[in-house]
């Protein structure tokens, strides 16, 4: 029957089990990168093919063009401890180094902990905290390493994939773009930096509700997921779920306010509110 079934339809009886297994893996590919409105689990957009090392500044706000509001007031940074306005606009890395954290079958990032000089983090709880609170944070199994093609290891000399940077109020403006009055972190490619605004490590943002803690693990996986390749924001999913960890969630976890700072962006204008959320896999 096999060799009956081949002869009539030649190549065809090759190619339709290839199609099948493609269609199998874009329907699990799809699944894994959108939200599942069943369970309630955000998702986290398409992730970039590595083929070519990215450029410029991805995850930074959007770009001014006279029409944004001059205070947006869910982007504005809550009341609290003291950061640096300016810094010297070099870093300097955080001795640290870890085993690998996770798998890796298809790529294994490397990455080292910085601190812009200039920058006190005596009040943070030194140097040594910040490096502690980005490897726990990477580390947790909520992180980006529950994917099993990637792994992650710190490491402190050498060239890494990319330079985890605590950095200073203009700096980051600097590095990232400040063309919205909206203080926020991005990764700038050419330099090979994930850029941690200070302000916002030391603040939070409104829609965390205090939560600082939260906020700074937003903020690394947030942008450690543009530097492993999830170059696009998300809007909020599923209304009253949590928020994808690509959202803007600096700037609010309502679609309608992130629509007003970039209204031919990604986020729609549906009137659909999320709640904040730090983890690509939050309940991992």
């Amino acid at each position: 029957p096999l060799g009956r079934f081949v002869s009539t339809y030649g190549w065809r009886a090759y190619a339709l089990p290839v199609l099948l297994v493609i269609t199998v893996v874009v329907a699990v590919d799809a699944f894994r990168h959108t939200g599942d409105a069943d369970t309630g689990l955000p998702g986290f957009g398409r992730l970039s093919e590595h083929t070519a090392p990215p450029s410029g500044i991805i995850g930074g706000a959007p770009k001014g063009d006279g029409r944004y509001a001059a205070d947006l007031p869910t982007g504005a940074v809550p009341p609290g401890g003291v950061y640096a306005d300016s810094g010297a606009g070099t870093w300097h890395v955080v001795p640290g180094t870890t085993a690998q954290i996770g798998t890796g079958t298809q790529h294994v990032f490397t990455y080292t902990v910085e601190i812009e000089n200039g920058v006190d983090t005596t009040g943070l709880g030194g140097d040594p905290a910040i490096g502690q609170m980005v490897d726990a944070t990477l580390a947790n199994p909520k992180s980006w390493t529950h994917d099993p093609r990637f792994a992650l290891r710190r490491v402190d000399t050498g060239n890494p994939d990319f330079r985890i940077s605590l950095t200073s109020r203009d700096t980051t403006r600097k590095s990232c773009g400040f063309e919205i009055p909206v203080d926020s972190s991005c990764y700038n490619a050419d330099l090979g930096r994930v850029v941690l605004s200070e302000v916002r490590w030391v603040r939070g943002a409104l829609a965390f509700q205090g939560d600082v803690g939260s906020y700074r693990q937003y903020q690394i996986n947030h942008e450690v997921g543009h530097a492993i390749g999830y170059h696009e924001h998300q809007p909020c999913e599923i209304d009253g779920e949590l928020a994808p960890v690509m959202m803007q969630q600096t700037f609010g976890t309502k679609n309608n306010d992130i629509a007003k700072l970039d209204p031919e962006g990604v986020v729609p204008m549906d009137g659909k509110t999320c709640r904040f959320n730090p983890w690509p896999y939050p309940r991992a």
